[in-house]
């Protein structure tokens, strides 16, 4: 028999929180996690999800009788939209400008889809000309997928317009919203957004471990007429929404992250307290407010600043720097974290986010004045 290990109770320093994410978590969104634990179907459980899904529905502007909280991080909220949309042999634009579009081109290609890839290059907005040439080549295609806000570059894409480019050529629209929701204008009924999903450790500034999405009635038709079944099981929101759905009788269909989706009712609580367009607007101000301070520095922007992200700022690293050394000593020195490249950036690029809560101008202090002190 294995003796018992012999561990102290983890207790981690207060970090500052300024990379691609997770951000800066409020103090009542912890607060609110450590509330007591209460049964997923317990009657007054089920009033605060009607209250939770109100709040997500007023986040992504929409009002999506299929919208909910998937209970697992961002990836699962695109695998969500793929999985129950998709079926094997349809066809899928796939517009691809950094880490998350190729990812979305995996899940397409692990269900059996056929993906018609638009490559941008890393650093730029999806093109809206290529996508509308692609949709012209490609008429039998079902759904255009492209990522709103592209954490692995920092770059915005014109969500409206590509989604008018998919009703025009009859597809429906599957937006990745994870870096953007909460922190730029995202609205998707005006838009027309058909199927969306974000994660809640970004601008939300909640912990990780949940996936906001919303489904079109266009999306959910498309769901519930299906020829084959939902390949997964978790994730199959025929099953789901019998749980999501209103009224005091909710199905079982898994035991829900209780206090996990406490601390997401919290956060979406102070965005709407806030208002959404004064959040739009506090990051874009601290946006510039970094910006001023990182060329002061001498840094340049990965991004041109007519399609840059406020919350994700990818600034080149400047030449002859260490990379993992900077961001050690940052780490060590200062309790700060900034995000390292990914992908075509890696040991190119730091990403510094300001999202939600982290989007203050003391952080915006603290990161200049010790990029500055570690750079010499």
């Amino acid at each position: 028999m294995l003796s018992a290990p012999v561990v102290s109770a983890f207790n981690p320093p207060r970090r500052i929180l300024m990379g691609p994410g997770p951000s800066d978590i409020y103090p009542e969104v912890l607060a609110a996690q450590s509330r007591p634990t209460v049964g997923h179907l317990d009657p007054l459980f089920i009033v605060m999800m009607d209250e939770l899904k109100s709040l997500i529905q007023y986040a992504f502007q929409t009002e999506n009788q299929m919208t909910i909280a998937v209970s697992a991080p961002g990836s699962a909220g695109m695998e969500t939209c793929f999985v129950n949309l998709l079926e094997p042999g349809e066809k899928v634009i796939v517009c691809r400008n950094g880490v998350f579009g190729e990812r979305m081109r995996q899940n397409v290609e692990r269900i059996g889809g056929e993906a018609v890839v638009v490559d941008t290059p890393w650093g730029e907005p999806v093109n809206p000309d290529d996508v509308k040439a692609a949709l012209q080549a490609n008429p039998d295609a079902k759904f255009l997928a492209f990522v709103h806000a592209e954490t692995s570059t920092g770059a915005l894409s014109d969500a409206k317009t590509l989604c008018a480019l998919a009703r025009e050529h009859g597809c429906l629209s599957i937006v990745d919203a994870v870096t953007s929701l909460g922190g730029v204008e995202l609205k998707v009924d005006e838009w027309g957004i058909d199927a969306i999903y974000s994660g809640s450790q970004k601008c939300l500034s909640c912990v990780p471990g949940l996936s906001p999405v919303s489904f079109s009635d266009a999306a959910v038709e498309k769901l519930t007429s299906r020829k084959t079944p939902v390949q997964s099981w978790f994730l199959d929101q025929s099953l789901v929404m019998g749980y999501w759905g209103g009224g005091n009788k909710r199905s079982y269909h898994h035991t829900a992250p209780v206090n996990t989706l406490y601390a997401l009712h919290e956060s979406l609580r102070k965005l709407a307290d806030e208002g959404l367009e004064q959040a739009w607007q506090r990051h874009k101000e601290m946006h510039l407010l970094l910006k001023s301070g990182l060329e002061r520095l001498g840094m340049q922007f990965v991004v041109a600043e007519s399609a840059r992200l406020p919350q994700l700022n990818a600034v080149y690293i400047p030449q002859g720097v260490d990379d993992g050394a900077v961001r050690k000593q940052l780490l060590e020195q200062y309790n700060l974290e900034i995000g390292a490249g990914l992908g075509a950036l890696a040991g190119k690029a730091w990403r510094i986010g300001l999202m939600g809560y982290g989007a203050r101008r003391e952080n915006v202090a603290l990161c200049l004045r010790a990029l500055e002190e570690v750079l010499g």
